[in-house]
């Protein structure tokens, strides 16, 4: 079973996108761009492991976001993609964080022991 990753952009086709560009990696991805669509994917997939939260969206909304996945959902990770490196690092920021957060998860373990 691979680890569910929550995708939040601006538009929907954005998210579409970097999960079609990053398909080769071992994770299930669900999308979403708006409350609603953020909402009801935490209520109805208890298994995502982390959020991934796209620079397009307004700070306001950014805002709003974080602080109901917070409420709703305080065991998940929240990752802001900065602004800085513009559309094109989206796909390259969702790929580190999905490879160290949730790929390397066995190798860490191994290292623990």
């Amino acid at each position: 079973m691979h680890p569910v990753v929550l995708l939040i952009g601006r538009l929907p086709h954005v998210v579409g996108d970097v999960a079609q560009q990053l398909d080769h990696l071992p994770i299930e991805w669900l999308g979403a761009h708006d409350h609603a669509e953020v909402v009801r994917q935490l209520e109805t997939e208890p298994r995502i492991a982390c959020v991934i939260m796209g620079a397009g969206l307004d700070d306001v909304i950014r805002g709003d976001l974080i602080g109901i996945i917070a409420e709703m959902r305080p065991d998940v990770c929240i990752h802001l993609k900065d602004r800085t490196s513009g559309p094109d690092g989206l796909v390259p920021f969702v790929e580190r964080i999905v490879q160290r957060d949730l790929l390397s998860l066995p190798e860490q373990l191994e290292m623990a022991v």
